[in-house]
């Protein structure tokens, strides 16, 4: 039951981050189509491109939110539980890691070209046109990866936790049944 809720939190992380990375790519060519070839290159706010992005922010959110607070900073445990994988552990953090800055560059940059697409008025002129929807865009799919790694190793490590709990605990009763199991001289 629990390796089926394991899949279904990735398959839904990576089902919002590809959403995500899709709709900021489509956010970029909206903004595109915007763009006025005159003199200089100036863009008019584009309500389509505003709407693209803010979805894509809000399904990037969401696919973080999910991805590190369901498993529960699972790779934050004390060193006595953990000695034996300690390999999972590092792994999962640079992945939660990774996860974490991945996520704030892509939301960044996607805040940064979303919000001047909000403004209502049409007249004035905005700045060039830069790509970081696109870039946004692109490090969903990163963050996907990172994310669905951090979700397979953070398992890996609440597996291992209740293994060593479980041998932990049948040790304790065999000693409790026979404490005088070793005092045969």
């Amino acid at each position: 039951m629990a390796n089926r809720v394991a899949a279904l939190v990735c398959l839904l992380v990576l089902a919002l981050d590809i959403n995500a990375g899709i709709l900021g790519i489509e956010a970029e060519l909206a903004q595109n189509e915007e763009v006025r070839m005159l003199i200089s290159y100036c863009r008019d706010p584009s309500r389509k491109a505003f709407k693209l992005g803010l979805a894509a922010i809000v399904l990037l959110g969401l696919s973080h939110v999910v991805a590190v607070l369901f498993w529960g900073f699972a790779c934050i445990c004390s060193r006595e539980e953990l000695d034996g994988a300690s390999a999972n552990v590092q792994l999962a953090t640079s992945c939660l890691v990774i996860s974490w800055c991945v996520f704030l560059v892509a939301f960044g940059l996607m805040i940064f070209e979303t919000l001047p697409n909000g403004k209502l008025e049409d007249d004035e002129e905005d700045t060039p046109h830069t790509g970081y929807l696109l870039a946004g865009g692109i490090l969903c799919f990163v963050h996907a990866l990172s994310a669905v790694y951090y979700c397979v190793f953070a398992k890996a490590i609440s597996e291992e936790v209740s293994k060593m709990n479980e041998t932990d605990v049948g040790g304790a009763q065999i000693m409790a049944e026979n404490p005088h199991q070793g005092d045969h001289v």
